[in-house]
C-alpha cells in the first residue's frame, strides 16, 4: 500500500507539472525552443529603432525575418494562437526570428503599428517592407504566410 501510495504521488506531481508548465515541442536535441517577448527597449534593438512620434523609413536590424505576434493575455484567439506561435518557432528556429509583443504592456508599439484587432501578425523580410495580417491563423496558414512573406525569394 505504501508503494501504491509513493507511485500514485509521483505520477500526480508529474502530471500536474506538464498542465502547470505546457507541452513545448524541442528540436532534435532537445531544445526548448520559445518566443521572445519583445518589450520596447528590445523592439528597438532587434527590430526596428524607430523615433516616437517620427515616421522612419523602416530598417529592420535583424539578421534573418522574423514574424511578430502582437497579443494580449485576455484575448480568446491569442491564447488559442499562442501554442501554434510556439510551434513555429521550433520548426523555423533556423530560418526567422519569432518574437511576441503584449499589446496591453507596450501600448507604444501596439499604436505604432496601428493594432486595433487581435491576434495581429507581422511579417518582416529581410530587405522588403513588413506586412501584417490580423486574426486567428490554424498552423497550415500560418506556415504559407511564413513562406510567402518571408521564405519565398
Amino acid at each position: 500500500m505504501k508503494n501504491f501510495k509513493i507511485v500514485l504521488t509521483v505520477f500526480l506531481s508529474t502530471s500536474l507539472m506538464f498542465i502547470a508548465f505546457g507541452q513545448t515541442k524541442t528540436d532534435v536535441q532537445g531544445t526548448k525552443i520559445k518566443p521572445e517577448f519583445l518589450t520596447k527597449e528590445t523592439f528597438k534593438k532587434k527590430v526596428v529603432d524607430y523615433k516616437s512620434g517620427e515616421s522612419n523609413d523602416w530598417k529592420y536590424l535583424g539578421d534573418k525575418p522574423c514574424i511578430i505576434d502582437f497579443y494580449a493575455d485576455w484575448c480568446r484567439p491569442c491564447r488559442m494562437l499562442s501554442p501554434i506561435v510556439d510551434e513555429i518557432a521550433t520548426l523555423y528556429k533556423d530560418q526567422i526570428y519569432v518574437y511576441k509583443i503584449d499589446t496591453q504592456k507596450e501600448q507604444e508599439l501596439a499604436a505604432l503599428f496601428g493594432i486595433n484587432s487581435i491576434p495581429a501578425i507581422l511579417f518582416v523580410p529581410i530587405g522588403k517592407q513588413p506586412t501584417m495580417v490580423s486574426g486567428y491563423r490554424d498552423k497550415a496558414q500560418l506556415e504559407n504566410e511564413i513562406k510567402q512573406y518571408l521564405l519565398s525569394k
